[in-house]
């Protein structure tokens, strides 16, 4: 077996999803999930099919997403990952939705970090064993961090 990353290749600002399922109707239902649950995303989502044809399979309704999740996909190469780009909107805003897809079997990460896909390769195939999500921490917060923490989320609508 080899182990070897991944790194997403993506703009900075651009979130993604990172998850596992178990069925070709994964990019359907992940698309009908964005449209519904977010109005005005803008995405792409690219799976890897890991029987019959073995194809990177997609859909979207944006062109750079799309072709950020088709090439994303194709480097990680793991049967049955998929991968949402998103702009006007973040994971946390699509997350719920996505774990409601009934082939969704786990999400690895959501972010719009520099991240790298721990890949291991057999003979029979690849497989995802996890990510680096940005960097490590640099130190515990103080309470000027906590003060930091708490006006950004509110700053977001995330709490009043």
């Amino acid at each position: 077996m080899e182990l070897k990353t991944v790194k997403i290749e993506k703009p900075g600002e651009i979130n993604f999803i990172l998850g596992q399922s178990h069925f070709i109707k994964t990019v359907e239902d992940l698309h009908e999930a964005a449209v519904s649950s977010v109005p005005g995303i803008k995405f792409g989502i690219a799976f890897c099919e890991a029987s019959g044809d073995c194809l990177v399979r997609f859909s979207g309704n944006d062109e750079e997403m799309i072709e950020l999740a088709r090439n994303n996909a194709a480097a990680i190469g793991a049967g049955h990952s998929f991968i949402i780009f998103m702009k006007g909107a973040f994971p946390i805003n699509l997350l719920g939705a996505v774990r409601q897809v009934p082939e969704v079997c786990g999400i690895f990460c959501a972010t719009a970090n520099p991240t790298e896909v721990v890949i291991a390769a057999s003979k029979q195939g690849r497989g995802i064993l996890g990510v680096i999500d940005g960097e490590k921490p640099r130190g515990i917060e103080d309470a000027d961090g906590q003060k930091q923490r708490r006006d950004l989320l509110r700053k977001f609508g995330y709490k009043l």
